[in-house]
């Protein structure tokens, strides 16, 4: 029989085994239910907040610069949308969650708009607005290695080339091969047209160019003259010259709304009267409101574009004019509002697939990017395709001219790809 000593030593070193036990599954439930507490549900990195389920959306605009008449209703687009969201209830996001943007203004200028990048990077998920081609092409190699996207308000080709800059709507250089498709129909055939070009002399001006010497030389039309300006050029007598010079009758502008105007104003002091044809940008609404340039300036112009134009009929424009009407009272009526918006949704609607993923880290975004390949934002634009680059979201464009009685269009040519469509260029 065991005696005492031995007896309370075995019941000792029992319980102490006992009780070493219990501590380890204690400590092992404790730290099992640690980590299943500090795992998310939805995979973060940066510019989310998951706790108050809020995106940090960047916005790089020009405010200042040469292209504010352009750049201040594409900043509204987005405040604009990012108000509808917030409100609740617009089904571009689930509920409860939010979006804060984050803005800088670069003035068009391609250095403050790298300092502005890295003075946010670290804050947003992505670049809901890089204004201009000339300010984003220098954000390319950091965007890369950001695994970042940067949405463009831009319709270069240059911006289509890359990943992480993926455009919303036809480029330039479809809009400038079907201009010349139109031009050629307009005239009766391709020897009674007589084709010159204005350009902003960076790359955005570019693909104008790339586009109609493509369209030029397939369907035998003799580019008479090829103008360049600058965006801060302020006299632009000579290019109209050389061109009244070349007897052009159709011109191409692929410049800022900023040289549109004074392009015109001098061809009338010249009593110089060719058909404009003017691609996505060379216009902005406020052409409407503006007294020093009278109607009778637009007579001949005509706008080449593959985007909307304000209260269209599509159930996507009807969702922009409520959210317009409540939450836009302090900005003026402009198609760039328009864009900046669809662009804006078209964000969102990668977003949201992200969450809906559990993964809205930058590379997660990336991912959900490019499961876009027929998105229309409510009808409001043709198909995009962000599949993979080089994105050619669509090469559709149509012919339309200002209406200023109504202060709208009327569609002079419908919706066309370009007949001598061919890849965009590489370079």
């Amino acid at each position: 029989m065991m005696n005492q000593k031995l007896l309370s030593a075995a019941l000792f070193l029992a319980m102490s085994a006992s009780l070493g036990c219990e501590k380890k599954e204690a400590d092992s439930g404790a730290t099992t239910g640690t980590t299943a507490a500090a795992a998310p549900e939805i995979a973060t990195d940066k510019g989310v907040d998951l706790e108050k389920k809020v995106i940090k959306l960047g916005a790089l605009n020009d405010e200042s610069g040469p292209a504010l008449v352009i750049g201040k209703p594409y900043a509204a687009g987005k405040r604009i949308l990012a108000a509808q969201v917030n409100a609740g209830g617009s089904g571009l996001l689930p509920e409860g969650w939010t979006v804060e943007l984050v803005e800088k203004d670069h003035g068009y200028n391609p250095q403050k708009s790298v300092q502005a990048y890295e003075e946010i990077k670290d804050d947003v998920l992505m670049i809901a607005t890089s204004f201009g081609t000339p300010p984003t092409l220098p954000l390319v190699p950091k965007l890369e290695q950001d695994k970042m996207v940067a949405m463009p308000a831009s319709l270069s080709s240059k911006m289509a080339e890359n990943e992480f800059t993926p455009p919303v709507a036809t480029a330039y250089y479809f809009e400038a091969m079907r201009a010349l498709d139109w031009a050629v129909e307009d005239a009766g055939g391709a020897d009674k047209v007589q084709i010159g070009i204005v350009y902003q002399n960076d790359d955005y001006g570019q693909d104008g160019i790339y586009g109609l010497e493509a369209a030029a030389e397939k369907l035998g039309v003799t580019i008479v003259s090829k103008q360049s300006v600058t965006a801060a050029q302020p006299d632009v007598t000579a290019a109209v010259k050389a061109l009244q010079d070349a007897k052009a009758n159709y011109v191409l502008l692929t410049v800022l709304p900023s040289k549109t105007g004074p392009i015109l104003g001098t061809a009338a002091q010249l009593k110089f009267g060719p058909k404009w044809i003017g691609n996505t940008a060379a216009w902005a609404d406020l052409f409407y409101e503006h007294e020093k340039l009278p109607a009778a300036l637009f007579g001949n112009f005509y706008l080449v574009t593959g985007v909307p134009y304000w209260g269209e009929d599509s159930p996507g424009m009807k969702k922009f004019l409520d959210a317009f009407e409540k939450h836009g009272k302090d900005v003026q009526k402009d198609w760039y509002v328009l864009l900046s918006y669809i662009q804006g949704m078209a964000a969102l609607e990668v977003a949201k697939r992200a969450i809906e993923a559990k993964d809205i880290t930058r590379e997660g975004y990336l991912r959900q990017l490019h499961t876009i390949t027929d998105y229309t934002a409510d009808g409001l634009v043709p198909a995009l395709n962000w599949a993979k680059p080089p994105y050619i979201v669509s090469t559709q464009s149509r012919i339309l001219k200002p209406d200023f009685e109504n202060k709208s269009f009327t569609v002079v040519a419908d919706w066309a790809a370009p007949k001598s469509y061919e890849e965009a260029p590489a370079e």
